[in-house]
């Protein structure tokens, strides 16, 4: 019996995921922007990764829709829009989806699930955690350039997709503790900001000193504002959230050494606010680094420096913000 995948909101991160699920076999479609159909139909579906494992459709073999419409013949959905539209998604899944389609939020941030199923009361809203990054290349593959695999709440729901996921190389890890998960993910999504504003690739950006003395500010910070509110985030990384900040302040030469796994970053890679800048569009800074102002500030805290970056990328998301220097951003940083 076949069974329907539909991705909705199929940018860089939907468009791989289903793209790798349908090259293993699945019922897929994809819902998204008319940009990303005409990106398909010049280009064809190329997928790539640090394995070198390649994936290569023609885009006329990839059921690509901008109709919300084709959410009605899901049998689960995959939700991967930017958290600011995830409301706006929640209303053309209640219009179009039957209330018994399980609904799997692969978003950044926190708190999309707890949106959706405000909208959704009636639906099977799970949350889940995506932590690998995926930049469309100029050649017009979608390179993930960073490890990791999809970690997700636990649900029985979720046993008749489990062998296709694997197939497609996207194992789906069951986790109980999802938010502390969600958060140990943006701990280290701190770094997006920064990624976007250094305009160099990850592994170059990392191998800096300066911009990972920024960055282990900005843990340290969220770190303090999660302790004060009784949240332990979660390991997602081969690194410990508490032994992060001490990593990565590390001179280069040591660093290198100690993080060599850290650093096991394709060249291609950037994070998705780059992408995000480079192409005009608003970010996800307030469901990132906004998401421990906003934390801190409902238990009477400050959270400067991640306050600092929000007002940082507002300005590079409106053309008035000049090229930033790592040793110039961290002075400015360690000062608030």
């Amino acid at each position: 019996m076949t069974m329907r995948i539909v991705v909705l909101g199929s940018g860089s991160v939907g468009t791989y995921v289903g793209g790798a699920l349908l090259d293993a076999g699945a019922d897929v479609v994809l819902i998204g922007r008319e940009r990303m159909r005409q990106r398909l139909l010049q280009h064809g579906l190329v997928l790539t990764d640090m394995q070198q494992r390649a994936v290569r459709l023609a885009g006329s073999d990839v059921p690509y829709s901008v109709d919300p419409q084709a959410l009605a013949g899901a049998d689960l959905i995959l939700l991967t829009v930017k958290s600011s539209d995830t409301a706006a998604a929640a209303e053309l899944i209640l219009q179009h989806a039957a209330a018994t389609v399980p609904v799997l939020s692969l978003q950044n941030g926190i708190g999309n699930a707890a949106t959706l199923r405000q909208v959704l009361p009636d639906w099977n809203v799970l949350a889940g955690m995506v932590p690998f990054n995926v930049v469309q290349m100029d050649d017009g593959r979608l390179h993930r350039g960073t490890q990791g695999e999809l970690m997700v709440e636990a649900s029985p729901l979720l046993a008749a997709w489990l062998p296709l996921f694997a197939r497609a190389h996207l194992p789906l890890i069951e986790r109980v503790d999802v938010v502390e998960v969600q958060w140990g993910k943006l701990l280290l999504n701190l770094n997006n900001p920064l990624n976007a504003l250094s305009g160099l690739p990850l592994k170059t950006q990392l191998s800096q000193r300066a911009w990972r003395r920024c960055l282990a500010l900005l843990v340290d910070e969220a770190l303090a504002t999660l302790d004060a509110a009784g949240i332990v985030p979660a390991q997602v990384a081969r690194i410990a959230p508490r032994r992060l900040p001490l990593l990565l302040r590390l001179p280069n030469w040591l660093f290198t050494r100690v993080a060599a796994q850290m650093l096991r970053i394709d060249p291609e890679a950037r994070s998705s606010m780059w992408e995000d800048l480079q192409a005009g569009r608003r970010t996800e800074i307030d469901y990132l680094n906004g998401a421990v102002v906003a934390l801190a500030a409902s238990l009477g805290r400050t959270a400067p420096a991640n306050q600092q970056l929000v007002a940082l990328v507002r300005q590079a998301e409106n053309g008035t913000l000049p090229a930033l220097d790592g040793k110039v951003l961290w002075r400015q940083l360690q000062a608030r």
